[in-house]
């Protein structure tokens, strides 16, 4: 393999989103570097910032059917039973969700948690609080999917949080993806919300780090029961 090839094998491609936001860092940096250059070197971390932001790694989704995925990388910040949103109208029987929030420093690249078609896509406009308060489901903006999968709809919401201002959503309503799939991407800081079928159980806690796409949230084909967790 050569020198070339080895490095490029290291570097994290960079999302197209994120290409204009790279150009305004790198201009505010040398126009900062021209009128103050006893500080301007400071703001040269600001374009390397925000290209590691927008990094979109590839991942390595599992296949197996009746497996969910997490949506986003991240803290799993909530596990508990909750009515999904309002205008998906799916009902108010309360649902397993699982909340993962994304801090600046998370890839924000959201990928599809299980395959099927997206039967449902509504935005919802609303606050941007902090996206780890437990209000923020119901208040902040937001990006609804539902995607029917062969065992039942899942319910996926991108939430937009303190200082995050804009959702993007890839798909359209009536297409088929893939596990792990990309399907939207939030600017800096959010959450993600998952809504399971009836009868899912977790297979992750409160705390742990998730990876998108890679990271299994339960098992709809499994019996096992909800598992114990310690801190080492």
């Amino acid at each position: 393999m050569s020198v070339v090839a080895s490095v490029r094998k290291f570097i994290v491609p960079i999302h197209p989103e994120g290409y204009l936001f790279i150009v305004a860092a790198v201009l505010l940096a040398l126009f900062v570097h021209w009128l103050i250059p006893a500080i301007g070197w400071l703001f040269w971390f600001l374009p390397a910032f925000v290209a590691y932001f927008f990094r979109d790694p590839p991942r390595v989704s599992p296949m197996k059917e009746g497996l969910v995925l997490s949506p986003a990388d991240g803290r799993i910040s909530q596990i508990g039973f909750f009515a999904p949103p309002a205008e998906l109208g799916l009902g108010d029987t309360p649902r397993l969700r699982i909340s993962i929030f994304l801090n600046v420093f998370d890839v924000h690249i959201n990928r599809t948690p299980a395959g099927g078609k997206i039967r449902k896509i509504v935005y919802t406009p609303g606050l941007f609080l902090n996206a780890d308060l437990d209000k923020a489901s119901q208040d902040n903006e937001r990006n609804a999917l539902v995607v029917d999968t062969a065992h039942g709809p899942i319910v996926c919401v991108q939430i937009a949080g303190l200082i995050a201002r804009r959702i993007l959503c890839f798909v359209r309503e009536g297409e088929e993806l893939a596990p792990g799939a990309r399907f939207g991407l939030i600017r800096f800081g959010s959450r993600t919300d998952i809504y399971l079928p009836e009868g899912a159980q977790a297979l992750v806690a409160e705390g742990q780090r998730a990876i998108g796409g890679e990271t299994v949230l339960c098992d709809l084909t499994s019996k096992e029961p909800q598992r114990s967790y310690r801190v080492a």
